[in-house]
This record gives C-alpha cells, structure tokens and sequence, in this order.
C-alpha cells in the first residue's frame, strides 16, 4: 500500500508564509542534489519546511558533504547512481517522495526513476523538460495509479510554474465571461545559462536537435528550432528581449488539457552573440549531432569556462511571460522574474513536492496544469511558494 504519509498529511497552515503541516516530519529524496537545481531544490525544501528529513542524492560526495552540512542535522548525503536501478530502489524504500533534477532529460530512453516510484509505492516529481521523456513518463499513468503512486511531471519552474499559471489564466477567462480561450503563447528568458552551467547548456543544445511542436487553431504543426524570433517586452527589469522557437512539453500539455487550440513556447537569452550561437548551430550543425547526447554533453564540457565568464557577466535572472487571448478580445498575461534561475527552480519543485506530501496530488502520472495533479485550491498556495524571491509576480494582467 501506499506510505500513509503521501496523500494524508493534515492540511497547510493558512497563516503561514511557507505553509506548514502540522503532521509527522516527512522523508524526502532529492536526486541531482550535488547540481545547481538538485541543490536548490532541497534548499528551498529545508527553508519551507524545516520539519522535512531530506536525503540529498549525488555521485559527488564533497559537493553533497558540503550541501547537507549547510542544510543542519536533518539532511544527509548518499552517493548514487540513478541507472543503478537497485541501488535507487533500496534508497527509495525509506523515503516518502522522491525529487528527480538529474536531467538533462532529453535523449533519456527510460523513465527509471519513476519506474523505482512505482515498484516501491513512493510519491515522485520531477523538473523534466523533455517533450518525449515526459509523454514517456504520463504513459506509466494507469501503473502510478494502480499502485497508489501520486506523481507530477515537468515540475520545476519553466514548464512547472508557468503551466499553473496558464492554468489560472484559463480559469479566470473562462469564470469572467471573456469568451473562449483561443492562442496560449509562453515567453522566456534567461541571462546566460542563469548560473546553471553544464546542465542548462546541454539542454538547450539538445533541444536543437528537435522539430519544434505547436498548434495552429487545433492542428499540430513541425517548425524550424531556434526560428520564429519575437521582440518580446517582460517587464521592469528586464525590458525587450528577443525569443525563438523550442520544442518545449507545456506546448503539447497545455493545448491537450487546457484545451486551448493554438499555443507556442519561445526562448530567448543574453548576451546576442548567444541567441546568435544557437541559431547557427540550429542552422548549420547536422540534426544527428545535436540529437547525440554523448557529443552534446562532451561539447558543453569544452565550453562551460567560457560560459561561466559570461555567467558571470550578464547574471542568472530568469524570466517568463505567459499570455492568453481570448475569442471576445479580452486578453490576459502572467508574468513571473527572478534574480536566479536556479533559485526559482528550487523553491518552484520545492512547491510541487509539498504539494503532493500535503494531499494535493491523486493517484497517477500528472502534468502540473491538471486539477487532479494540482488541485484549483491549491494552486495559490503553490505559486506564493514558488515565487519567494521573485522581483516580479502578476497574474491577470
């Protein structure tokens, strides 16, 4: 059955900043924790809950040492290797939900982790922002749901935040008569890399690699990686930046069960000379290389000095914006900047994981923009969470 902790957990304390539950102290894994978001993750997960036991999970035993002596006495390290599958389930048995943040996702042909979720009943997120590991992952849906298993996928801040925030934007339209939600556009941008190095870098040039999935008034449509530049405004702080084309999971999520029948998702970054980069690579490297995750991470290897100067010169911050319009003209946005990307990652899975210890989640494999993954009630809960920090937060603009 089912850890009686997962699904139980009395409910969150309304006065509260964080949010506390006055239940048992819980156990959480946090895979990738020796990494920039793993790292976060379980940061924010100490500093919303203090309560939380958290077992933070790397192959770098000095970087985890140094992490959990930081987090106080109720953290601890555990060297692993998330392919060793019975090593991760052996781990698994004595925790109550496990964070998954040792991506980069793409090119991952197995969903091994939640596999060890659901073999050994534990509750399971993730920071994915795969389009194929995902839809790969809500395949297991009957099994996680067969098992007792709560689990929510693409959980981290981009996709993860910003599909609660469609989500909202949707239900606000829809509850003040503006008609019918007709195109759904997701906005981002980040300074560099946003400080998470290697990672992100992989990340994005795999995603080069990929035919870009959108819809177009209902009918999918293939377009061009790293085309399609929009001059995009987001806000104070930050101003106009220029955004391109990515094949990103909301995208695919959002139309299917938001129902809104044209949605894109666009990326941009700083300085130029990077937006330039990718697009070149998008233009002039041959699809098998950016789809080969072993060239691709060895080339991230090779440039990560350079991108940890220019890291360092333009910041981490991270933006996005997220807007609807509406079939009566009515037009809505949301709009979310931190000074850190991996900060917002950490406090946006960080918000997911409590999500589900505290009850929110059902039963099975679910997008973070379905009600039965994040229930209405508690999406506010969710996103004052995930945006501490955050320079700027609206909604329904």
């Amino acid at each position: 059955m089912v850890r009686a902790c997962i699904g139980k957990a009395s409910a969150v304390a309304a006065s509260s900043g964080g949010g506390k539950s006055a239940a048992a102290p819980r156990r959480v894994l946090v895979l990738g924790g020796t990494g920039r978001a793993g790292g976060a993750t379980a940061t924010a997960l100490s500093d919303l809950r203090p309560d939380l036991s958290i077992l933070v999970a790397g192959r770098n035993r000095e970087k985890g040492t140094k992490l959990v002596s930081k987090l106080g006495e109720r953290s601890e390290f555990v060297q692993l290797d998330i392919h060793n599958a019975r090593r991760l389930e052996a781990v698994m048995e004595s925790v109550d939900l496990v964070v998954h943040a040792a991506g980069p996702f793409q090119r991952e042909d197995k969903c091994a982790v939640m596999q060890a979720a659901i073999s050994t009943k534990t509750g399971y997120a993730d920071v994915c922002d795969g389009m194929d590991y995902s839809w790969r992952a809500k395949s297991l849906h009957e099994e996680a749901k067969a098992a007792g298993v709560p689990a929510l996928i693409t959980a981290g801040i981009s996709p993860g935040v910003s599909n609660v925030m469609a989500a909202e934007l949707v239900r606000a339209a829809k509850s003040e008569n503006c008609g019918e939600p007709e195109r759904l556009r997701f906005f981002y941008y980040i300074a560099g890399t946003g400080g998470a190095g290697p990672t992100a870098l992989g990340t994005s040039f795999l995603l080069l690699g990929e035919d870009v999935i959108a819809y177009h008034k209902g009918r999918e449509i293939k377009l061009k990686p790293y085309s399609g530049a929009r001059n995009i405004d987001f806000g104070e702080g930050i101003g106009k930046k220029d955004v391109y084309l990515l094949n990103l999971p909301e995208v695919k999520s959002t139309h299917k069960f938001l129902g809104v029948p044209t949605v894109s998702a666009r990326f941009g970054s700083d300085p130029f000379i990077w937006n330039w980069g990718m697009e070149t690579f998008a233009n002039f490297l041959p699809a098998d290389i950016l789809r080969d995750k072993n060239i691709v991470l060895k080339l991230t290897e090779c440039v990560d000095p350079f991108i940890r100067v220019i890291d360092g010169i333009v910041g981490e911050c991270v933006s996005m914006r997220i807007d609807l319009e509406n079939s009566n003209g009515h037009n809505t946005m949301g709009l979310f900047t931190h000074n850190s990307l991996s900060v917002s990652v950490g406090y946006a899975a960080a918000a997911f994981a409590l999500a589900i210890l505290e009850g929110s989640t059902k039963p099975g494999v679910w997008f973070p923009e379905e009600t039965e993954g994040i229930a209405i009630e508690a999406r506010k809960l969710l996103l004052q969470r995930a945006s501490q920090g955050a320079v700027n937060f609206a909604m329904n603009k």
